[in-house]
């Protein structure tokens, strides 16, 4: 009895840190477009994104980041979503702009969602990476979660590692480790490429199309204001983590199961050759 009693201490301890720990969109986003079709609920803890024939909505970070890790809660949108894109993602700005994206590709009912992942280095993208999720994204809330420090880049769903970019400058492959990022959230239509290629179309009679997103997460990042990183030093764990043993195992497990398409093995569509990146670990980038 002493047993249960502790755990259900430590459990509700854990759900308290972890909501004390979830930030305010009200404090730390604004809304960038939609005419106020992107709302914020629940004293700050739920934020809505929608969209119809007229207009989708967006948001992005008060604060800018250089490296760290940022969680995010997305249930994304129900039913024939088919033509719609629901985005959360990491981009500083310009032309010459990096960008470190989760892209989640609408359906018809009844088929799976696309993720959609892609990095951008001195404003060059290409290097798409697609994915099956193993559960239902509309059904409830899941875990998107993006690790950027000076080594790696990793994806993680609901803490399974699904992606990783490693840092590979020494070799001649441009690496975003110098513009701080804001975080940005988003719906929008796309029905010229985002399901089956543009096949399907967006069906208007669905509208509005409605994404929540909640928990976002920020605790373990670098703050940038003023020029200056609030990280004072290094010894900051996820500061230099990389994959463990156990967790290249569930990353391969993925891979293996649910990967839809990898850049590194389109030959038709780099005649000229592979990226560099590409020749050094096509598993992982």
């Amino acid at each position: 009895m002493a047993s249960l009693v502790l755990c259900l201490v430590i459990f509700a301890f854990c759900s308290l840190h972890y909501s004390l720990a979830s930030n305010n969109f009200n404090q730390d986003f604004d809304v960038t477009w939609g005419d106020g079709r992107a709302k914020v609920l629940n004293n700050g803890k739920l934020l809505t994104l929608s969209l119809d024939k007229v207009s989708g909505s967006g948001v992005k970070s008060k604060k800018e980041y250089l490296f760290g890790r940022i969680d995010m809660q997305l249930k994304l949108v129900r039913g024939n979503s088919a033509g719609t894109i629901t985005t959360y993602y990491l981009s500083s700005q310009g032309s010459t702009h990096d960008e470190i994206d989760f892209e989640f590709l609408g359906n018809l009912s009844g088929d799976p969602y696309i993720v959609h992942t892609n990095v951008y280095t001195q404003g060059k993208g290409d290097k798409e990476q697609q994915f099956y999720l193993w559960f239902d994204p509309t059904a409830d809330f899941h875990t998107y979660s993006i690790l950027w420090n000076p080594q790696t880049i990793i994806f993680y769903v609901d803490g399974t590692p699904i992606r990783v970019f490693k840092n590979m400058k020494s070799s001649g492959v441009p690496y975003p480790n110098n513009q701080p990022m804001r975080v940005y959230a988003s719906l929008w239509n796309a029905d010229d490429w985002a399901t089956r290629g543009g096949l399907v179309k967006t069906n208007w009679s669905n509208a509005p199309f409605i994404a929540s997103f909640r928990n976002f997460k920020d605790n373990n990042a670098c703050i940038w204001e003023f020029g200056k990183s609030s990280c004072t030093n290094s010894t900051k764990s996820w500061f230099s983590q990389e994959l463990d043993s156990t967790s290249q195992a569930r990353l391969q497990w993925v891979q293996k199961n649910y990967m839809v398409y990898n850049y590194c093995n389109d030959i038709n569509r780099f005649p000229q050759g592979l990226p560099l990146e590409c020749t050094f670990n096509s598993t992982t980038n």
